[in-house]
């Protein structure tokens, strides 16, 4: 008698969902396996045995034969009176009595499962809301093709041999990777069971939470926003938290996964924001709420040349604001001690926070998650979160000015380039002095050299190749006083610096700060909804330049200082034009600019450079911090 009514009940749900789809001019059924597979000879199969298939993740018959017996929803949409409808309210009743225990047959493909003995049993299972269902499956797996859903399927296939989980999926290519390195694995290494068993409880509690928030109706996967929520607040420590807590954070985390699902989407401010609040709205916040600033840096500005230019940033804004705000900084910040000396800064009082390295970026969107009145802006490029700010440099158009002098100063065609990172934006600058040389100097080769490799003696491999020009970093480092930094001459004899890079964060701050003191700020924030707000500001804004030495031919001055012109006015990019990688043609249009987005990406060495782009496992162990967050790989 209960089977009966169960059927009556299931029998609504599948009418429901059937005219629904009706209405919205789907199809009403399953899905068909023979109907959507590969032509025969284009799949193999691959026998799995027994395997838990997740209950959401049947979607449909492998023959058209039961097909129609059921909406998509797998819920029976045949009258009562049927031979179906008995057999349907049999299995109910079995199911309540002792379970059914007779496994499925499936096939798997794409990570879906496709029934093809045992229709009824999933549809009664599916009815009673079973997680996950027992069944012999054989996976089909397509061949190999440069479609994104086949490539991250292959990513899968190749994540399963290490841990045969099938119930977490991704919309993005390297998050089963990804996934890999966040739960501390190396690459290739297999899970334990113990292991499997912890990321399928952590998993399982937070997919309630997330769903009961309301995750079903973003345009992202559970994965998607699991990988995410797990980078930010770390796998070992997600895992301790009690269910109220993992509740509380992912219902403070939930821009960042509507962020996710706008593809990442940032709003790329290039010049200083002109817009104003009105009048009236102008100090309003600043004469209850005065600012105090505080600055966090990795290492110290006597050890660090990119420490000690925001430290001349930082000294620079006491000077443009010394009755307006207060300022204090931190150092030697590390991965380890980042949290703390944030959480200081914050209860110190600072209501504005400046992490300079893109290593401290996790950190920074936690605090800003647990504290929302407080501005926090890590400097990093082409990162998508909602809850902080990213401001960088278009240092590549600095570069670009270098390389045009280093070709026009290089007798012997051979520039040597040391760079230090493989990250977001740093091929950019190669691939722009690179150019530089090349538009002066046609037969100018660059040999790039790494200062995190392992095991590499640049100085000695200087002399091997005889490079006549270096761009070494991009400014001097205070303690050590050495005069190897910027674009420098060498002979056998003496070594004379040309030029130097400038960044000039003071200007980059000062007009950061007045963006809050005139209302743009929110005038930005409101204006871009749901994207992030990353800040890449260049020459036009005065936050790049380049210092000449005495030793610079008074011509070549002249040449740099056109070149600046134009580019300053947006008349010239160096990335425009007919563009040749090391493998071939990236622009032939001669009219046509790469986008910022195009730049900021960049994974291609231009046609004249000697030397390739490091992969992690090549690098010193200091890179690993900044590799994970800003690596070439995850600018994408």
């Amino acid at each position: 008698m209960m089977g009966r009514e169960n059927y009556s009940e299931a029998l609504k749900l599948g009418k429901k969902d059937y005219h629904t789809r009706m209405l919205r001019g789907i199809k009403p059924t399953l899905q068909v396996l023979d109907d959507i597979m590969p032509e025969r000879g284009e799949y193999s199969e691959v026998p799995l045995g027994l395997v838990q298939i997740p209950a959401d993740q049947l979607v449909g018959t492998k023959t058209v034969g039961r097909s129609s017996s059921f909406a998509s929803n797998f819920m029976p949409i045949l009258a009562e009176d049927t031979e179906f409808a008995s057999k349907w309210s049999n299995l109910s009743d079995s199911h309540v009595e002792e379970g059914i225990r007779d496994p499925i047959k499936a096939y798997e493909y794409m990570n879906r499962f496709y029934v093809e003995e045992g229709n009824k049993r999933v549809s009664v299972m599916k009815f009673f809301g079973v997680v996950s269902i027992l069944g012999n499956v054989t996976r089909i797996v397509p061949k190999r093709t440069e479609e994104k859903e086949n490539k991250i399927y292959y990513e899968f296939l190749d994540f399963y041999r290490l841990a045969p989980i099938n119930y977490i999926w991704f919309s993005k290519e390297g998050n089963f990777e990804k996934l890999q390195e966040v739960v501390g694995k190396e690459p290739g290494e297999e899970w334990t069971e113990e292991e499997l068993l912890k990321f399928s409880s952590l998993y399982t509690r937070f997919s309630a939470e997330y769903q009961a928030k309301g995750g079903n109706k973003l345009k992202i996967t559970t994965g998607d926003a699991f990988l995410v929520f797990a980078e930010l607040y770390g796998y070992d420590a997600v895992d301790e938290k009690t269910t109220n807590e993992l509740k509380e954070l992912i219902t403070k985390s939930w821009e960042e996964f509507e962020l996710l699902q706008e593809g990442q989407e940032i709003d790329l401010k290039m010049e200083p924001s002109k817009e104003k609040k009105p009048l009236l709205n102008i100090r309003l916040p600043l004469s209850s709420t005065k600012l105090k600033i505080a600055f966090i840096y990795e290492k110290t500005p006597g050890t660090s040349a990119w420490t000690y230019a925001h430290e001349l940033g930082r000294l620079h804004l006491e000077q443009a604001f010394s009755d307006e705000v207060s300022m204090t900084s931190y150092e030697n910040g590390t991965t380890e001690n980042i949290d703390s000396l944030i959480e200081d800064a914050i209860s110190a009082g600072c209501n504005l926070i400046f992490t300079t390295t893109p290593s401290f970026i996790q950190a920074s969107v936690k605090a800003a998650i647990a504290n929302p009145k407080v501005r926090i802006l890590n400097c990093s490029l082409n990162t998508s979160h909602r809850y902080i700010r990213t401001y960088y440099s278009r240092m590549h158009e600095a570069k670009f000015l270098m390389g045009a002098i280093a070709g026009a100063m290089a007798e012997n065609n051979k520039l040597t380039y040391i760079a230090d990172y493989p990250i977001c934006g740093s091929i950019a600058n190669i691939n722009a002095f690179a150019l530089g040389a090349q538009m002066v100097n046609p037969r100018a080769k660059v040999y790039l050299e790494w200062s995190t490799m392992k095991d590499v003696d640049i100085e000695e491999r200087i002399k091997e190749v005889g490079s006549s020009c270096v761009s070494g970093r991009d400014m001097m480092i205070p303690e050590e006083a050495s005069r190897y930094f910027g674009l420098y001459h060498r002979t056998e004899w003496n070594m004379r610096n040309l030029a130097m890079p400038l960044w000039h964060w003071g200007k980059f701050y000062e007009q950061l700060i007045r963006t809050i003191m005139d209302g743009t700020w929110k005038y930005d924030d409101s204006s871009s909804a749901t994207k992030a707000i990353n800040y890449w500001w260049g020459m036009s804004a005065g936050v790049i330049d380049v210092v000449y030495s005495k030793y610079l031919p008074t011509g070549t001055k002249r040449m740099v200082e056109l070149l600046k012109t134009t580019i300053t006015s947006e008349v010239f990019n160096p990335f425009s034009g007919g563009l040749f990688s090391q493998h071939g043609v990236v622009e032939e249009n001669p009219d046509r600019s790469l986008l910022p987005e195009e730049i900021m990406t960049m994974d291609w060495l231009a046609d004249n450079v000697i030397g390739t782009i490091p992969k992690k496992e090549e690098l010193k162990e200091q890179a690993e911090p900044v590799m994970k967050e800003q690596g070439v790989r995850n600018c994408k």
